[in-house]
């Protein structure tokens, strides 16, 4: 099941909220996921097994990067049995949002909407929201929710898993998704990037991590380095004093030790590679279809 929606509607967030654990970076920023990630939600009470795909946001590409995520997004349309349109209830319906109903209705699939974040609107904003998403897609049932704080999921859960074909479980009762490991450790740095460096260079932050070992079963031991394009970008992650990448990497060891349940040293370094979005080695290299 493909979550669709606009670049920053809470596609992360509510897939995070759906299998019961991090398996996508969240941030305010847009364009934040640039895979397409699986999650896997498997409920043995019902003996129901959802898996959701969190496409990047459905835009019109820019550049090799962007290209690559659209090209994402009309693969996964096209191998999908059913959508989730998610929306911005505070936001309201907009021309991103028509235009990624549009794409769902052209792929065929059985759709449902989502509206998000209604935790931070009164109840007369939330019934003006939800009329505007049943207008979006009359046929289609509409649920309020709130994926930060899990207003509304059950009975949007519940439904989903009845609009889902019947089938063997694709992946075992345990999994909650099937992103390598160094590469949700990559984005977890990723994460932490983008949230201290706030506007001034998200889309060209890259993560990657070079090396992982275990010297003791209670220590993990990261070398990672974060791809900027430009020297002046190499500066801001830095920070003055070398501040900037020190939070960095305090957040994102405290993150990466959570997810791994482990002791972590992390070594951060910081590469320029330049216009590396417009390469398509690196893209390779990166896992980005």
């Amino acid at each position: 099941m493909v979550l669709a929606g606009r670049p920053n509607v809470g596609k992360s967030t509510f897939l995070n909220a759906a299998v019961g654990g991090k398996v996508a970076i969240v941030s305010e920023k847009p364009q934040t996921t640039r895979r397409a990630i699986r999650g896997v939600r498997t409920d043995p009470r019902t003996e129901t097994q959802i898996v959701f795909v969190d496409l990047p946001g459905i835009q019109r590409p820019r550049d090799p990067l962007t290209e690559r995520m659209a090209g994402r997004v009309t693969a996964e349309l096209r191998g999908s049995d059913a959508g989730l349109l998610i929306l911005d209830a505070v936001q309201g319906v907009g021309p991103g949002d028509r235009f990624t109903a549009t794409a769902l209705a052209e792929a065929g699939l059985p759709i449902a909407i989502a509206v998000n974040k209604i935790d931070r609107l009164p109840k007369a904003g939330v019934a003006a929201a939800l009329l505007a998403a049943t207008a979006l897609s009359p046929d289609s049932e509409v649920f309020p929710i709130s994926a930060r704080t899990g207003e509304g999921l059950p009975a949007l859960l519940a439904h989903l898993a009845t609009v889902i074909p019947e089938g063997p479980y694709l992946y075992e009762p345990g999994e909650r998704s099937d992103q390598p490991q160094a590469l949700l450790l990559a984005e977890l740095i990723r994460e932490a990037a983008i949230r201290r460096t706030f506007s001034e260079l998200p889309h060209a932050v890259e993560a990657v991590v070079e090396d992982i070992t275990r010297p003791r079963e209670d220590l993990t031991r990261l070398a990672a380095s974060i791809w900027v394009e430009t020297s002046s970008q190499k500066r801001i992650v830095v920070g003055a004093g070398g501040r900037m990448i020190k939070a960095i990497g305090i957040a994102a060891r405290k993150s990466i030790e959570a997810e791994l349940e482990s002791r972590v040293h992390l070594e951060l370094t910081v590469r320029v590679r330049r216009a590396w979005r417009s390469d398509e080695a690196l893209l390779d290299r990166l896992g980005i279809e």
